[in-house]
Formats: structure tokens, C-alpha cells, sequence
């Protein structure tokens, strides 16, 4: 009986194991469907992520630059390749590979006012500078200048004994590039780049310092070498001079900076002694003036009294050396002023002679009849000479004294009105306008 109450009492109580183990088997299911879910997109995350990472690596160097690629900071590769050109590049993205872009193409113009006069922001942007003020002086302190070397130097033996150093303000500007990457970038002092800045403005402003002082230098060792007035007028001969300066120093230091042109933008004596300094300027400029026009003025006269050969000429003229036949030759060849009064003077010696001859050819025909009546021809040819004589006077007077009137005075009004020819003449035009 106790058996079978425990077996009715077993088929009375209800079972709720099983529905347990579903519950459980559908959680473990759906907990493993959704961590392979997020395995999956962790891997998927993780592949993009490598892929953006290795995609980082791609750097473009402009056709301005060449690059360096820094692998834990030290430069990688071995000769040429240690250098990048333009173009696309792969490198291992930061932190493992690091690029540095040198732009080694770009010129870069540096003004140097060190040695100019200050100048007042105002005078600045306008370009005009206050005038002196009489016995204002030099402020050493505020006013940059440099010293050129006297007139009495001993170049020979490098004298300065006794030379008179003079003062000259001048504008300079530098033009460089960076020729050597790796040089440049290994011994000289860049500051840190900050996010935001441009690599380019950062270079440039880092080592302006430095070109500053070596230029500066520079210009004071090579101006000490020569005048005032060749540091005024030489435009070429000084920068050439700094330039080489400059570069010596910066191969020097390794700086991998090369010097493209250097430029005297402007260069004058001391404001304050200007106006005397000038003075002697303007009057050789004015001598050579006086010079060159009296020359032209020479070579013009004698271009004029005698064409092209006149200097030739003036010069064989002086010339104990040149013989007759070039001279006579020479005089052939004159022409201008001088060389119409000698052709005029043949002319007139020609006409003299062909008309002495001419009358000599005339008196010899009239020799025979003048020697068988000789008062006969003297009057001839005094009637001939009168008619010649008169024919082209507009008055004529014939006054014949009769014989024995002696003491008789006869006077004749030779004064007469010039303008009574022309009253006639103007009364004749006006009769024949009438009588049209």
C-alpha cells in the first residue's frame, strides 16, 4: 500500500525541469548568436580600422619640395633614397614613419634694412622720409649705417693708417632656397610645428635670425673694402662680393642654404652731409656735360666746314709726318663749308683767268688798228665803257660846259628822292590795271 501511495503521489506531482532546459537552451543561443554577431563586427571594425591606418600612409610631395621620411626620428633609407621627390608616396603611418616636406624649390626674398635709416611706421607706408633738420645729428643707436674705407688706404699693404672711414646707409635683399634638404633639416635649428602652422612659414621665420647676422656680417666685411663713392655707384661689383661672403659662411656652418642673388636696393651718404657730398657730383657730372658738348660741338663745326674728312685733315695739317699728296688728297676730298668756298675760289680763279685771257685776246685784235689810228680806238672804247655804264641807270644827267666859261660853277643835286622811281613804277602799274 505504501509503495503504491508513493507511486500515485509520483504521478500527481507535476515535472518543470524540462521547460527550464528550453528557457536556458534559447538565452545560450541567442547570447552566442549575438557575441559571433559582434566578433563579426569587431573584425569588420578592426579590418577598417587597419585599412584607414595603412591608408594614412600615402603622402604627396608637391613638385616644389622633397621629403624625408623620419622612422622613430632618424632619417630612413640610404643614399639617393633617403630622399623623396615629388609624387605619392607609401610610408608606415605616424607614429612609426614621420614625413618632412622641404620646400627646396621655392626662393624666398629677405629684406635687410639694418644698415637704412629708422624710419617711422608712417614714413613707412608713405615712402617719404622727414627732412634734416640743420645740425640735427646721427643717433648711432637708432639710425643703422656702415663704414666704407678712406681714399688713403694702402691697398698694397693693407694701410688704414691715416684713412678717413666714411659712413654709407644702404637697403640690401637676399634671395635664397634650400639646396639641400638633408643638411638643412639635420644642422639647422627648426622650431616645433605646431597644429595649424605651415611648415613653410615656420622655416622661413626660424632661420630668418640666422640669414639676418650672416648677411649683416657679410656686408660689413665687404663694405670696409671700398669707398664711399664706390659704395654709391657700384651696383654690381659689392652684392657680388656679399653674395660670396654669405655663402662661404652658410657652406661653412652646413647649413644646405644656397644663395640665389643678392641685391643693393639703395645706398646714400649720411642725410646730414648729403647736400655737400653731392656737390662735387654735380659738378663732374656738369664738367663731363660742358665736355661731351663741347666735343660734339667740335665735331659738329668741323662736320660742317668740311664734312667727314675734316678732322682727318685738321689732323694731317699738324702732321709734319703725312706728305703733300696725301694732304692735297685729302683737301680734294673736302667738302661742307670750307669745301664750297675752295670750290667758289677755283670758280672765280677759272672765271679770272678766262676773262684776262679773253681780253688779252680782244686787245690783241685791236693792236693793229690801234697802232694806225690810236685816238679813233680810245674813243671806241671809251664810248663802249660809257654805254655799258649807263645802260642800267634809271636817271642820266649830260652836262657839257661851253668854252671859255671860265669860273662857271655848275652843281648837280645828287641826293635825289629814292622813292621817285617807285612812284613812277606804281603809277605805271596803275595806268595799265586802269586800261584792263
Amino acid at each position: 500500500m505504501k509503495e503504491q501511495k508513493e507511486d500515485n503521489k509520483d504521478m500527481h506531482v507535476p515535472d518543470t525541469s524540462k521547460p527550464a532546459v528550453d528557457e536556458l537552451d534559447t538565452a545560450g543561443r541567442s547570447l552566442s548568436e549575438a557575441l559571433r554577431m559582434s566578433f563579426i563586427i569587431l573584425k569588420v571594425i578592426m579590418i577598417v580600422l587597419v585599412l584607414a591606418f595603412l591608408a594614412s600612409g600615402f603622402k604627396t610631395v608637391d613638385s616644389n619640395e622633397q621629403a624625408l621620411v623620419l622612422r622613430f626620428g632618424k632619417i630612413r633609407g640610404e643614399g639617393e633614397k633617403r630622399i623623396l621627390g615629388p609624387g605619392l608616396h607609401w610610408i608606415f603611418p605616424y607614429p612609426i614613419d614621420e614625413i618632412v616636406k622641404i620646400p627646396v624649390q621655392t626662393q624666398v626674398n629677405l629684406p635687410i634694412d639694418s644698415f637704412w635709416y629708422y624710419m617711422t611706421q608712417s614714413e613707412i607706408l608713405s615712402g617719404q622720409m622727414r627732412p634734416v633738420r640743420p645740425g640735427q645729428p646721427l643717433k648711432p643707436l637708432q639710425d643703422g649705417y656702415c663704414l666704407t674705407r678712406g681714399e688713403s688706404q694702402n691697398e698694397a699693404i693693407g694701410d688704414f693708417a691715416g684713412s678717413d672711414y666714411n659712413i654709407v646707409h644702404s637697403k640690401w635683399q637676399l634671395t635664397y632656397q634650400i639646396d639641400d634638404p638633408e643638411q638643412f633639416f639635420i644642422d639647422t635649428y627648426i622650431e616645433d610645428v605646431k597644429p595649424g602652422d605651415i611648415y613653410f612659414n615656420v622655416i622661413t621665420e626660424s632661420i630668418k635670425p640666422l640669414l639676418k647676422d650672416v648677411f649683416e656680417n657679410a656686408v660689413v666685411t665687404a663694405l670696409v673694402n671700398y669707398t664711399i663713392d664706390e659704395a654709391i655707384s657700384s651696383q654690381d661689383r659689392i652684392p657680388k662680393h656679399v653674395r660670396r661672403l654669405v655663402q662661404e659662411k652658410l657652406d661653412k656652418i652646413e647649413s644646405g642654404i644656397k644663395v640665389v642673388s643678392v641685391q643693393l636696393t639703395a645706398s646714400e651718404c649720411p642725410r646730414q652731409v648729403k647736400e655737400a657730398f653731392e656737390a662735387p657730383t654735380r659738378a663732374s657730372q656738369q664738367s663731363k656735360k660742358v665736355i661731351t658738348d663741347a666735343e660734339a660741338y667740335a665735331a659738329n663745326t668741323l662736320n660742317e666746314a668740311g664734312g667727314s674728312v675734316a678732322g682727318e685733315l685738321f689732323a694731317a695739317l699738324h702732321d709734319g709726318s703725312i706728305d703733300e699728296q696725301t694732304r692735297e688728297q685729302l683737301w680734294s676730298q673736302l667738302a661742307g663749308a670750307a669745301g664750297k668756298k675752295i670750290a667758289d675760289a677755283r670758280a672765280y680763279r677759272t672765271k679770272v683767268v678766262e676773262r684776262a685771257r679773253a681780253n688779252a685776246d680782244y686787245l690783241e685784235s685791236i693792236l693793229p688798228e690801234y697802232r694806225q689810228r690810236p685816238k679813233l680806238v680810245l674813243q671806241n672804247i671809251y664810248l663802249d665803257a660809257m654805254e655799258n655804264i649807263l645802260k642800267n641807270a634809271d636817271e642820266k644827267f649830260v652836262v657839257q660846259t661851253t668854252k671859255g666859261s671860265k669860273g662857271t660853277e655848275i652843281r648837280v643835286l645828287l641826293n635825289r628822292d629814292p622813292t621817285i622811281k617807285k612812284k613812277k613804277k606804281s603809277t605805271g602799274q596803275t595806268e595799265q590795271n586802269q586800261e584792263q
